[in-house]
């Protein structure tokens, strides 16, 4: 898949707005994962190779918008269900799902 481009098929590149958004701009959005309840940052662009540059920013956006939901945080960049479009969860520190460790709940 060439740089800066988007599939059909894929409900990441789709970015349908289902959950509430934190951020959008660019590189990036960060809205909360319909099934963990955790802010999840996708790269606008279909793939798993960010630049160091777009993959830095979408991590300090990610690490902004955890620091509202939760006391601290860890990045997993694990791709579990979609493993060909870039994206992590910030998950909840001593957790997994953000349902219980929420500060805005």
């Amino acid at each position: 898949m060439p740089a800066g481009e988007n599939v059909e098929d894929c409900d990441l590149c789709e970015a349908a707005k289902i959950t509430h958004w934190f951020h959008e701009d660019d590189v990036c959005w960060i809205a909360e994962c319909e099934i963990c309840d955790t802010p999840m940052v996708v790269w606008r662009w279909h793939g798993i190779d960010p630049s160091v540059d777009d993959l830095a920013h979408m991590h300090a956006e990610l690490a902004r918008v955890s620091a509202l939901v939760f006391d601290d945080h860890y990045v997993d960049d694990n791709m579990r269900n979609i493993p060909d479009h870039y994206h992590a969860h910030a998950r909840p520190s001593g957790g997994f799902f953000g349902r219980g460790h929420r500060r805005d709940k």
